[in-house]
């Protein structure tokens, strides 16, 4: 048996031991509380100095199509904010945008030029497609996104086998066209640009409901409100870049790409055997020719169309003029970044 002593001295142990688990218990508890509380702390701080969302300047002054627009009124400034905006913020679309533009846009440039249609109108196209070639949900194709019953108005085939609305060269044309009517309707180019979204007879009705043609003084719909300040802010982004975050090397965008069109004026039964005839594969070939939508080309009215196919298609090929660029670009990214901080 256990004498009385032990016992007394066995509880006290025991009671100690109790009493330390007990101590360690909390000590653990709210030791890991007290240090998860210091780790949110510390992620917080790290959030605040590191994070940053910028608001961006609003020009004063700007244009469109060589019209002058003042922001001085809070509806015109607050309307281009939010597109400038909503631009700078999804960037991976902008990014994207930037670097298409730069294949595309010397082949837009020349056609509006020899139709006398301002430069700025490269533009409509960008925000209109972004450069892809896209139907929406009306309907609408190609990188002007034309209806098709427009798109047949200014003379782009339609049928089976083609639909000009994906030849780049062709739409265009046609969009100048249209463009050409809109002004001549409308007296000023804006509001040409705004007729694209919402056609040039509802624009007219309400130019002569509202007493204006000033389409910065018009109430219209929603989409077409946002329209021309879409254009306007990815003009300003365009030209310059890196004053809304967007650090392009030229190497990061996306080359042109030169071919040669071969003319087609009989029927072309085999499209794949075709491309193969000419060094390349059909999936290139439907790149370059996406207007092209089957993989034979009937053509039972003997019209003439050409086919593009690239000269080159490796990357290294295609950028290999461009010349190499020194730190600079880095360094002033650096220095913009410093100032920020």
């Amino acid at each position: 048996m256990i004498s009385a002593k032990v016992w007394v001295k066995t509880k006290r142990l025991l009671s100690v031991l109790f009493l330390l688990i007990g101590v360690i218990f909390i000590y653990k508890l709210f030791g890991f509380s007290i240090e998860g509380k210091n780790e949110n702390k510390k992620y917080e701080d790290y959030f605040q100095d590191s994070y940053k969302i910028f608001s961006v300047e609003i020009p004063q002054e700007l244009s469109f199509a060589g019209e002058k627009i003042t922001t001085d009124r809070f509806d015109i400034k607050e309307s281009l904010d939010r597109e400038i905006l909503t631009n700078v913020y999804w960037q991976s679309n902008t990014l994207l945008m930037l670097k298409r533009a730069n294949r595309w846009f010397p082949r837009i440039e020349p056609i509006l030029k020899r139709n006398n249609i301002p430069d700025d109108f490269k533009y409509l196209a960008l925000i209109e497609s972004s450069f892809i070639y896209t139907v929406s949900s009306a309907g609408a194709s190609g990188f002007w996104q034309f209806m098709k019953k427009t798109a047949q108005s200014h003379g782009l085939e339609i049928n089976d086998e083609v639909d000009e609305r994906y030849n780049l060269e062709k739409s265009t044309e046609a969009a100048c066209n249209y463009l050409k009517q809109a002004y001549d309707t409308l007296k000023n180019w804006t509001l040409a640009a705004a007729s694209y979204n919402m056609g040039v007879g509802g624009l007219k009705n309400q130019v002569e409901l509202q007493k204006t043609s000033n389409f910065y003084d018009l109430c219209l719909n929603l989409e077409t409100s946002r329209y021309i300040y879409r254009i306007l802010a990815m003009k300003l982004i365009y030209e310059n870049p890196k004053k809304y975050g967007f650090l392009l090397r030229k190497k990061d965008m996306y080359p042109e790409i030169e071919v040669r069109k071969l003319k087609v004026d009989t029927p072309v039964y085999n499209l794949i055997t075709f491309a193969a005839n000419q060094n390349t594969n059909y999936k290139i070939l439907k790149i370059f020719n996406p207007w092209l939508k089957k993989p034979y080309l009937l053509n039972k009215l003997r019209k003439t169309y050409f086919i593009e196919i690239p000269e080159k298609i490796n990357y290294s090929d295609l950028i290999k003029n461009i010349p190499e660029e020194d730190l600079k670009f880095i360094e002033d990214a650096g220095d913009t970044c410093k100032k920020i901080n």
